[in-house]
């Protein structure tokens, strides 16, 4: 085992060497301020980078180095999280608040520096701090280095599609009520497909997203799911997708006329614009996996259209209904892998590491007094992990903690499994599950050894609500073995994992009252966070972190650099 490691050591050494050798510096100023914008009907003030919303777009080549100098202008601690990037020995470039940096505080600044090993497609990069990633984020996209190819046919153009959320009223705001009542935040107003909201919105007839297309040609989709909180299907009327990756990963050609992506994810999707000469909505309706939890249900509109077309009424696609949990999980369990294809990574056979993780939504206990305490409910709304709620530490961020070897900031017990087994999926806990909906609140992460094989089952519960959630593990992708509904049991559910053509992924959208398996290996030190994407979940506790120990050399966590923000 001890020589596998040294060897794969040596290997995934030798090609962050070869990308440093071989690839260009590509190098940004984001400049973070305040910026006046319409939408909606009235002038809104928004935390923007650039000026645009969305954020500017970063072209790359596998193998390029990115530098991206991040100046805050704005009124507000802010940090940059470049999503689904590996960071290969640079842990302190990955961005989430407290986890791996400080934020970095008005008037002042920090270059996160970056190499891109191993990877093409789509991903993305957005604020990493508090409710900002609604109006702070953009496309990071990742092309085959020079002398490559993509493994599917020649498209005629590359058009990327960023899903947005938008509130009008200030988004901190909005996170700062919600976290002193200890209660949902206010639901967003609207929905933006590349920024704007579309015609379905008051005062947006002239701001919808249009694009247009030559008939007979392919085009290559770069979509994103940049909103915070709900999960969305995607459809263009009467076109059809062939799905080629999902989160930078390359996937066996999957047709469909459906995509659905949870929020962290991306889907490539070729489409053939073989339809008569006209306007066709492409349409993002939310996925509702939760129909009691309350959420913004607008259907959002762009158009797609012809060279030529002269009708003025876009042809509208029969979209799913929005608690279609049946066409979701479709799509979710039938995307394969690309095996043999660029940049794929077999699945590890032997594992190392079991964890099983149970989590959900719960409550916590309300420090105040009189009848609107806590919004009047008496308690707060919280989530946890293996009965664990995350905070964030303040004052020092956990991997300076790691580095410096500072104690208090963080434990390393965070447990394997959870503290009691119960019928974790049982519909009777969204209204009686109030005696175990209360977990402690703490700062816990999950030791590993460098270059072991980690295996985690991720399983829902039904404590206040059955929901689906999406799963993002900063810095690494992983082999999604199986999903499904129910309580997951290993006698049984073990002889459905696919080991030989999984999808790979960083964000993993676990099924509604159910279960996904997941399997990776931990060849990057550091501390990388693990937690639910949407936005709201975090701040409540449904997270935890990974501390991979240092490997051989060169495989040990660098000093941090010198203008490293501080607390």
């Amino acid at each position: 085992m001890k020589r596998f490691v040294l060897t794969l050591a040596w290997a995934l050494g030798l090609l962050v060497a070869c990308s440093l050798a071989s690839g260009a510096v590509v190098e940004h100023t984001f400049n973070i301020g305040n910026w006046t914008v319409s939408r909606l009907c009235n002038q809104h003030v928004i935390t923007a980078v650039n000026g645009s919303l969305p954020g500017p777009t970063i072209n790359v080549k596998e193998g390029d180095s990115l530098v991206v100098h991040a100046i805050n202008n704005s009124p507000y601690n802010i940090t940059l999280h470049w999503h689904g990037i590996f960071q290969l020995l640079t842990a302190w470039a990955d961005g989430p608040e407290s986890v791996t940096q400080c934020p970095i505080r008005p008037g002042t600044r920090y270059t996160y520096r970056f190499n891109i090993t191993g990877q093409e497609g789509t991903l993305w990069w957005h604020s990493h701090s508090s409710f900002l990633r609604a109006t702070v984020y953009g496309a990071l996209i990742i092309r085959p280095r020079r002398g490559n190819s993509y493994p599917f046919r020649r498209v005629y153009q590359e058009i990327p599609i960023v899903l947005g959320e938008w509130w009008n009223d200030n988004v901190v705001d909005v996170e700062n009520n919600a976290t002193e009542t200890g209660q949902a935040p206010e639901v967003s107003d609207a929905f933006t497909i590349n920024g704007l909201p579309g015609d379905s919105y008051n005062c947006s007839q002239n701001q919808t997203y249009r694009v247009q297309v030559k008939q007979g040609e392919t085009y290559l989709l770069r979509i994103i799911n940049a909103a915070l909180n709900d999960q969305h299907f995607f459809m263009i009327a009467n076109h059809t997708f062939t799905v080629v990756a999902v989160d930078a990963s390359y996937t066996q050609p999957y047709n469909t006329d459906v995509i659905v992506l949870a929020p962290g994810q991306t889907v490539d999707a070729l489409i053939t614009t073989n339809q008569t000469v006209g306007s066709y909505y492409m349409a993002f309706t939310p996925y509702h996996s939760a129909p009691g939890v309350t959420i913004n249900g607008n259907i959002t509109r762009g158009v797609v259209v012809y060279e030529n077309a002269t009708s003025a009424s876009p042809v509208m696609p029969d979209l799913p209904a929005q608690s279609d949990t049946a066409t979701a999980h479709k799509f979710y369990t039938n995307i394969t892998g690309l095996a043999g294809g660029p940049h794929w990574v077999p699945v590890p056979r032997d594992v190392d590491e079991h964890l099983f993780i149970i989590f959900g939504i719960g409550f916590d206990h309300c420090n105040e007094t009189g009848p609107s305490a806590c919004g009047g409910t008496g308690r707060r709304l919280s989530a946890s992990m293996n009965n664990e709620s995350f905070v964030l530490p303040k004052g020092l961020s956990m991997m300076e903690a790691l580095y410096r070897n500072v104690s208090g900031v963080y434990t390393r017990d965070f447990p394997d499994n959870p503290p009691f087994v119960f019928n974790y999926t049982d519909p009777a806990l969204e209204t009686n599950g109030t005696d175990i909906a209360f977990a402690p609140k703490s700062t816990k992460v999950k030791p590993l050894t460098f270059n072991s094989t980690v295996q985690v089952v991720l399983q829902n519960t039904a404590i206040l609500a059955r929901e689906n959630h999406p799963i993002h593990l900063h810095s690494f992708n992983f082999h999604v073995l199986a999903q499904g509904f129910g309580n997951y049991d290993s006698n049984v559910d073990e002889s459905k994992f696919n080991l030989d053509n999984p999808q790979i992924r960083n964000t993993i959208a676990v099924p509604v009252g159910g279960w996904a398996v997941i399997r990776f290996q931990a060849n990057n030190p550091g501390m990388w966070l693990v937690h639910c994407h949407f936005e709201t979940h975090l701040p409540w506790g449904l997270a935890m972190a990974f501390e991979v120990e240092n490997g051989p050399e060169p495989w040990v966590l660098p000093p941090p650099p010198t203008d490293l923000p501080q607390c």
